[in-house]
């Protein structure tokens, strides 16, 4: 860091000053000298030659002096450009951690539109572009890996204008997802997400976006449990995915058994996880959806313990309210972060909440134009009693800052606690915050189109709005976008 640079002193005007005032002290001199010279060798010097002697002497001496005014002139406008050039900006004054470690955490360099002239942006703040030219990243026929879950035009969808929609941050633009130079960033390393399906979501879009965007390297997918890991081999690099949902020990931790409505979690346990991925180079978590109930159960002991009394399926636990156990569950995993990460090789990140579409009445116009209050009071039943979720929806909802009713901000201010916590004590976690961006994507839900694991009942078939899948994404679609966030902070 720089400060303002005084204007510097010329050398060349003192050395100008001694040139031209003291040629004929010079002169004496030399002549003192010659004459001391001529008495003590004994040496006879006709006046002539002396002459001619004093005549180069002078001569020099004028070259000199002509010599030093050039350097003073050179000297003197070099300091008036010093003197007009706009001056270095002082380094700032330590600002309060917290806003500090907020902007780290909220903004990067990314390439800028040509009226962008700031240092950095926030990416995630914007709005959504149609822009059939550019986008999809991608073709979901074209991935060979593509989830089943989250292949919507495989699964009939035939609207697919959900594909085009690109994220378009103000003041600058998102850099472009760039599958080779991703994987020379990851050369010899491990990027794991961690978390639940929306995570595993967001794992599928990456795997597809580096497989489209390198077609000719050996890829394999590897499923061990709870850990599925996709290899790119002339890298030597691997994209995971871990199984947490709750990111602590629960009896929701089986990869395909853990649809359980009674939950219980051990919130001061995490190694049991933590092992799967304590070696990794970027890890990427999350953690939202599953705690969406009134209460949990939080577990002292461990889930193979005999029960502690009769009745007990398991130990010693408390049902305490959802937001006080998430609470818990992140602060151990802050802790965890803390004790174990290797802050010199490990990039951390945390997305925060995915946003569902589960009430179209978040989003439906209430308003009766000329009616009356009671009229749009019964409309609004009307809305509530018949409501479609995201099924049949096909464009974005316009409405700037829309936020809907599945959306609770303090469990992101929970995380965001442990992250300042965490920033204060040298680990650096970077917070992406997708949450608002997709609150306006109605339309990107898979909705009925995907594959269901279980039959599809004939009731359902006559209402299908009451099985849609308003929670996870379509790809390519959202999750693109949350990967492209994520991409310029690891290769920035």
């Amino acid at each position: 860091m720089t400060g303002s640079t005084p204007p510097r002193k010329s050398r060349g005007t003192s050395a100008a000053a001694t040139g031209g005032g003291g040629s004929h002290d010079d002169a004496w001199q030399v002549d003192e000298a010659a004459k001391k010279a001529t008495r003590v060798w004994g040496v006879s010097v006709s006046v002539s030659l002396w002459s001619h002697f004093s005549s180069f002497v002078l001569l020099a001496l004028v070259l000199f002096v002509v010599l030093a005014v050039s350097v003073t002139t050179k000297n003197g406008d070099a300091d008036a450009e010093t003197q007009h050039a706009p001056p270095v900006p002082p380094p700032a004054a330590d600002a309060d951690a917290t806003t500090v470690l907020q902007k780290a955490l909220t903004t990067v360099s990314p390439s800028r539109s040509s009226a962008g002239d700031q240092n950095e942006c926030d990416l995630f703040s914007g709005r959504w572009v149609y822009d059939e030219a550019a986008y999809p990243l991608y073709k979901e026929s074209a991935c060979r890996f593509m989830s089943e879950q989250s292949a919507c035009e495989k699964y009939g969808r035939t609207d697919l204008r959900y594909q085009h929609w690109r994220w378009q941050p103000h003041g600058c633009d998102l850099p472009r997802f760039d599958a080779a130079k991703l994987l020379g960033k990851l050369r010899d390393k491990r990027l794991v997400f961690v978390g639940d399906s929306l995570n595993r979501n967001q794992w599928a879009s990456m795997v597809c976006l580096i497989d489209t965007g390198a077609p000719e390297l050996h890829k394999t997918i590897n499923s061990s449990r709870s850990l599925v890991t996709f290899k790119i081999h002339e890298y030597n690099a691997s994209v995971d995915f871990y199984w947490s949902p709750l990111l602590v020990e629960s009896n929701s931790d089986h990869p395909l058994r853990h649809r359980i409505d009674d939950r219980i979690v051990r919130a001061a346990s995490i190694n049991k996880h933590a092992r799967h991925w304590t070696d990794a180079d970027v890890l990427v978590f999350n953690s939202y959806l599953w705690w969406q109930r009134p209460a949990m159960k939080v577990l002292w002991g461990s889930f193979d313990q005999p029960a502690a009394a009769e009745g007990d399926e398991y130990g010693v636990y408390k049902v305490i309210d959802s937001l006080r156990a998430y609470e818990l569950a992140v602060r151990t995993w802050a802790d965890w972060m803390e004790f174990h990460v290797d802050r010199a090789r490990t990039q951390l990140f945390f997305m925060t909440m995915s946003p569902t579409h589960l009430r179209s009445d978040d989003w439906e116009d209430r308003r009766v134009d000329g009616g009356e209050a009671a009229e749009s009071d019964e409309r609004a039943r009307r809305i509530t009693n018949n409501n479609h979720k995201c099924y049949g929806e096909v464009e974005p909802i316009a409405a700037e800052g829309y936020r809907g009713s599945g959306t609770d901000m303090a469990f992101a201010r929970a995380v965001e606690e442990q992250v300042q916590r965490l920033g204060a004590r040298g680990v650096a976690v970077r917070l992406l915050n997708v949450t608002q961006l997709s609150e306006h994507r109605k339309d990107a839900h898979p909705s009925v189109h995907r594959r269901y694991w279980d039959p599809i009942t004939a009731e359902q078939r006559r209402n299908p709005s009451s099985y849609a899948d308003c929670i996870h994404w379509c790809l390519p679609g959202v999750p693109d976008v949350w990967n492209q966030l994520l991409y310029s902070h690891i290769v920035s």
